[in-house]
């Protein structure tokens, strides 16, 4: 891969500076549309001859302004790395250009990645970056091996592409040896950590990070478990209770990686809505290091006003949605939906699970997700690839809204039950223009109005069984000269 090839190609068109006028741009659940430009909304008086009607209200003073957005992404797992790997020249070009800017026509400009520290069930072998079997303390076999290596590559090629991408990084499970039951996956008897090795728990960290660091890759945050509430035989998995979550942040990984002079922020809990509990005790018991609160979406009848209610607990965390898997096997707005409910629930992200993937949805483990479907699907075989629903629908929101973008009090969405739904959330972005993201899952057409708090009022048609984004010029008086970050 040449990385000046990509970045040729990834700029070799000129971004639109500003918005002057209103836009439209729609991705439907019938192929019809992909982030295709769409009849843009009117100010003030508007006429249709759709029969169906819905009113919206956003709040665009500063007394609706809600939770600073960071971005979107997807994660970048050992399925990612060796699809990529298998994709011809051009392709990769190609590929890159479209996930990490908006230059090309389908870009989607990923600013947020999550990737799998060792193996994950999205692997097509398990290992640790001290994969030994015997207990090694001192972390003396320490190596990324040539998975981890893989994965500093493509990421150092994503941050030359988009420099302002921040990664999360995530455990699956601790080497073996770290482990009751001594190893990474085959058991749930004693899937837990042996405390013994609690400081090399937290040294497995400061050595990960610098080793990332060396090969130049900046990791910004990390989360210690991922799914701590998960023992899964098949794949590697390992159970850490909310105690002691806390007591390994605080006393352990928290002071391991300040003693090292390292910056990386610690995460909590990087799993479902359904146990709030589990990070209001690690936010509670390590608040030394610990302001922000990582959640998935695979709770029986999720709901993500979980988030709203935690932030009026904590109204100064900081909240993500950090893992949602994409399939064909799931409804068409399965990915709309977990993005825009963290959003309407005070998150300021979303992370898809997976970037990529084969047309076989793998590699993965034997025990793991056999129908997670990338973002991207890869023919390993012709070097080619396709983007999928789920990429343009994530392109809605990722696409239109940039990093420090404020989302806005958002009323009139409804949710009828089964499916039947629309859904909307606005936002402010740093130059003063003004995104609504609308999500209409029924299967006709709807005359949507939005009324401002400023006193605009723009009506438009929203396509149905789609996810259409308008983007608005700055209210009368706002303007990119006067936005304070």
């Amino acid at each position: 891969m040449l990385v000046a090839d990509l970045l040729v190609f990834a700029f070799s068109s000129t971004a639109v500076a500003g918005v002057l006028t209103p836009q439209a741009w729609v991705t439907s659940s019938d192929g019809v549309y992909n982030l295709s430009s769409y009849e843009p909304p009117t100010k003030g008086v508007g006429h249709t001859t759709l029969n169906s009607t819905w009113a919206l209200q956003v709040d665009d003073t500063t007394k609706g302004h809600k939770q600073v957005i960071t971005g979107f992404g997807a994660a970048v797992t050992d399925a990612v790395t060796a699809t990529f790997d298998a994709l011809n020249p051009i392709a990769k070009a190609e590929v890159l250009a479209e996930l990490f800017t908006t230059f090309s026509r389908d870009g989607v400009g990923f600013s947020l990645l999550r990737h799998t520290i060792g193996s994950s069930d999205l692997s097509p072998d398990i290992y640790s970056y001290d994969n030994v079997t015997n207990p090694d303390p001192e972390l003396r076999h320490f190596n990324l091996e040539p998975e981890g290596n893989a994965q500093v590559d493509w990421i150092r090629a994503f941050k030359l592409i988009n420099p302002s991408i921040k990664l999360l990084g995530s455990v699956w499970a601790p080497p073996g040896w770290m482990q009751l039951d001594h190893v990474m996956v085959g058991t749930n008897n004693n899937n837990s950590l042996n405390m013994r090795y609690a400081e090399s728990f937290g040294q497995y960290f400061v050595k990960y990070i610098e080793a990332f660091n060396r090969g130049g890759v900046e990791v910004d945050a990390i989360t210690i478990q991922n799914e701590p509430l998960n023992s899964n035989a098949g794949y590697p998995t390992m159970v850490i209770n909310a105690t002691q979550s806390t007591d390994l942040i605080q006393n352990y990984v928290g002071p391991a990686l300040k003693k090292a002079r390292l910056n990386t922020a610690v995460w909590a809990y990087d799993h479902n809505t359904d146990a709030p509990w589990y990070p209001q005790t690690v936010l509670d018991g390590a608040g030394d290091y610990v302001n922000t609160v990582a959640w998935h979406c695979y709770a029986t009848n999720n709901s993500w006003d979980v988030l709203t209610q935690f932030h009026q607990a904590n109204p100064n965390a900081i909240q993500y949605m950090t893992e949602c898997w994409t399939s064909p096997t799931n409804t068409w707005y399965s990915t709309a939906d977990f993005v825009m409910g963290p959003l309407q629930n005070w998150a300021s992200g979303s992370i898809a699970w997976t970037m990529a993937s084969s047309t076989t949805y793998g590699p993965h483990l034997p025990g793991g997700c056999t129908t997670c479907r990338g973002l991207v699907s890869i023919d390993i075989e012709q070097g080619t690839y396709v983007k999928t629903l789920d990429y343009y629908l994530i392109g809605q929101f990722s696409r239109f809204i940039p990093r420090g973008a404020i989302a806005l009090n958002t009323t009139g969405s409804y949710d009828f039950g089964g499916g039947a739904k629309l859904e909307a959330q606005a936002f402010v972005n740093p130059d003063q223009s003004r995104t609504v993201v609308i999500q209409n899952n029924f299967g006709n057409g709807i005359y949507v109005t939005v009324t401002m708090g400023s006193g605009e009022v723009w009506k438009g048609p929203v396509y149905g069984k789609s996810l259409t984004t308008w983007v608005l010029p700055p209210a009368k008086g706002k303007g990119w000269l006067a936005f304070k970050a």
